[in-house]
């Protein structure tokens, strides 16, 4: 069994970079002969302070933290942006030091996905709708991930991030259905400075599809709070999809109110109780999401 490999950067004094699931457990198994609590922050890579926010909740519900790095394939269609997608391993490195997570697990499609490879997870109603009807093939790939990262890394807790809200929903659901012995905990949504949600495709933005962008959680702020004042889920939602065109956004995927717990469609008339505002739309070829609680 090969060794745990310390990154080659000299301003990495801390992490632990591994690469394979039989590495990965074996450190997992020393920690819990000590009676260690471990955490686990699965990613994509190209981190930002979003993604740290992350590492930084499971540090303060654990002693040991285990951060994946894997842009995982199964959650792109064939048109999407898989080889585009932003990768900075090094970079990467230097800022979970910075922050103090104890593992980088980094293993490659290979190593996750061995040959012949048949297995899916699927998690139904949660899935269905919002990010799940305009990228059918999405939740799938995230599940079946999350399922094999949770069997590697044996965490007692795993944290993901309300920015992508309805996957929050959908794993929750899953370690429920599954009986997987995790605790998921929800970190609020980093933003910019104009409120946009920090996320890795906003790299890909212009100038001026970075202005575009920053009018999305305005929009959706605007929503939570005529809502929260008794107007109607239905006149709200069509404001939304206006002011989103208004701003510049090239098509939008969705602008609905839906329940906070379920996810269920919301009828017309004013809120009977909590829920959530969700928008996803495209601008410089590049889809974005957010959501608003109310």
């Amino acid at each position: 069994m090969s060794s745990p490999a310390r990154p080659s950067n000299p301003d990495l004094d801390h992490l632990i970079i591994v690469r394979t699931r039989s590495t990965l457990r074996a450190r997992v198994e020393n920690w819990r002969q000590a009676g260690l609590r471990i955490a686990l922050v699965p990613t994509m890579g190209a981190l930002h302070e979003g993604h740290l926010s992350l590492v930084k909740m499971a540090k303060a519900n654990a002693d040991k933290v285990i951060v994946s790095v894997f842009v995982n394939p199964l959650q792109f269609a064939p048109a999407e942006d898989l080889e585009r997608y932003p990768r900075d391993e090094q970079g990467d490195m230097i800022k979970l030091n910075t922050v103090g997570a104890d593992v980088m697990y980094v293993p490659d499609p290979e190593e996750m996905y061995t040959p012949n490879f048949s297995t899916s997870v699927r998690v139904d109603d949660v899935s269905e709708g919002l990010c799940g009807a305009a990228r059918p093939h999405f939740f799938g790939g995230v599940t079946t991930v999350v399922t094999k990262l949770l069997l590697q890394a044996l965490p007692d807790i795993a944290v993901f991030g309300e920015k992508d809200y309805q996957q929050l929903c959908v794993i929750r659901r899953l370690v429920r259905d599954l009986d997987i012995p995790v605790e998921i905990l929800a970190a609020p949504t980093m933003r910019e400075h104009d409120g946009l949600a920090m996320s890795s495709r906003n790299a890909y933005l212009t100038d001026h599809g970075r202005q575009v962008a920053g009018q999305m959680n305005v929009a959706l702020k605007a929503a939570a709070s005529a809502l929260a004042a008794g107007e109607a889920v239905g006149r709200v939602a069509d404001q939304g999809w206006q002011d989103l065109m208004d701003a510049g956004f090239d098509t939008i995927d969705y602008f609905e109110i839906r329940d906070a717990e379920t996810l269920e469609p919301l009828g017309t008339g004013p809120l009977s109780g909590p829920a959530r505002v969700f928008a996803a739309a495209w601008i410089d070829k590049t889809r974005l999401i957010d959501n608003w609680a109310v």
